[in-house]
């Protein structure tokens, strides 16, 4: 059983969800520019240190966990929805409706 939404709502919705992916990509950009010059200051201001691996492997967490929680947990996600309607069916049986 699913939630009609109106017109508005689904608008609504559909820009809550652009603005989070679009909040991912411009993280998963900034990453990629910040760490090419870290990556290129470790290599030729610092003489071949390799230091830089370490910003990069923990932003890299941080920005998995932004994707996950957005493409994978967030509000409207495949994953979310069957989770939801499965639980839904389990309350249904548990008191007999």
């Amino acid at each position: 059983m699913t939630t009609r939404l109106s017109p508005e709502e689904i608008d609504r919705l559909a820009h809550k969800r652009v603005r989070a992916k679009m909040g991912w990509y411009m993280h998963a950009s900034l990453y990629v520019v910040v760490n090419l010059f870290i990556f290129a200051m470790s290599e030729y201001a610092f003489g071949h240190r390799r230091w830089s691996v370490f910003p990069l492997m923990g932003w890299g967490v941080g920005l998995a966990l932004h994707g996950i929680s957005v493409f994978v947990l967030g509000k409207g996600s495949g994953l979310r929805e069957r989770m939801v309607q499965k639980e839904r069916e389990r309350l249904q049986r548990e008191r007999g409706g």
